[in-house]
């Protein structure tokens, strides 16, 4: 389980891109459609992705096998279930304090599917 992204949902996502890019210096590392850009964090292997998709603010977690994760893991409570991105699913789950945390994987990609 490797820590990827710091997940923030925003209603605008030109005014945070303008907040990321030009107020803060990030540079723009990925984009997805209409509605995902991920900015690179200075000196840090941790991505920030901004996204208009719904969801709660948390870290983002890549694991080799979500189905996997979820199986070893049934205590942890789930805020929804798991649902495909590009390359693999995510799914929203919620650890101690109601914070959110997102697990994913990338298992389309590895296997070339």
């Amino acid at each position: 389980m490797q820590l990827r992204f710091l997940y923030v949902p925003v209603v605008d996502l030109p005014s945070a891109i303008d907040f990321y890019r030009d107020e803060l210096g990030w540079s723009e590392a990925w984009r997805e459609g209409d509605d995902t850009v991920a900015f690179a964090v200075p000196d840090s292997p941790v991505q920030v992705m901004v996204s208009t998709d719904p969801g709660s603010a948390g870290p983002m977690y890549e694991v080799d096998d979500l189905e996997a994760y979820l199986a070893a893991h049934p205590s942890v409570p789930r805020r929804g279930v798991p649902f495909e991105i590009p390359d693999g699913h995510v799914i929203e789950l919620e650890g101690p304090g109601g914070n959110a945390f997102h697990v994913f994987d990338q298992a389309d990609a590895a296997s070339g599917a």
